[in-house]
């Protein structure tokens, strides 16, 4: 699908607020709501609109620590492995990458010590992984959801 600049419009409003109601998005851009309506069922139909979510403070649920984690994988074995990675809830991302690491995760934990467990008794126990390495998050500076468009 192509988009327009009034399609990118939309797309930023809805980025920055998805519960910015349609006659609103309509009146920044001088478009009428039918028309906004419109656009944006197209651009959902299309795939360029994946969804709608609410943006939770894991902190306020309770995980207050999050890290980074690196795995290398063994040759023959990341089909298996990453299935089984998909059944831990507190693994919040999974991201195939190039460079030292195969695989790379983001995770939350209660603490520490639930990050210690997790680790240790649940991600490397899954087979198919042959090092890893965690980076806790120390803080977030900037964190933005979605490409720029």
């Amino acid at each position: 699908m192509e988009l327009d600049e009034t399609d990118r419009a939309i797309l930023r409003i809805l980025q920055a607020d998805a519960r910015t109601p349609f006659s609103e998005v309509a009146r920044r851009i001088d478009m009428s709501s039918a028309t906004v309506h419109d656009r944006v069922g197209r651009m959902e139909d299309a795939g360029v609109i994946e969804g709608y979510h609410a943006a939770v403070d894991p902190k306020a649920v309770g995980y207050g620590v999050s890290a980074f984690v690196g795995l290398r994988v063994e040759q023959g074995r990341e089909e298996n492995a990453l299935d089984k990675l998909r059944d831990v809830d507190e693994i919040r991302e999974v991201h195939l990458t190039t460079g030292e690491w195969d695989v790379l995760l983001r995770v939350v934990a209660a603490d520490t010590d639930s990050l210690r467990e997790l680790m240790f008794d649940r991600i490397a126990e899954v087979d198919g992984f042959s090092r890893s390495q965690t980076m806790i998050i120390l803080e977030t500076d900037y964190e933005e959801d979605g490409p720029p468009v």
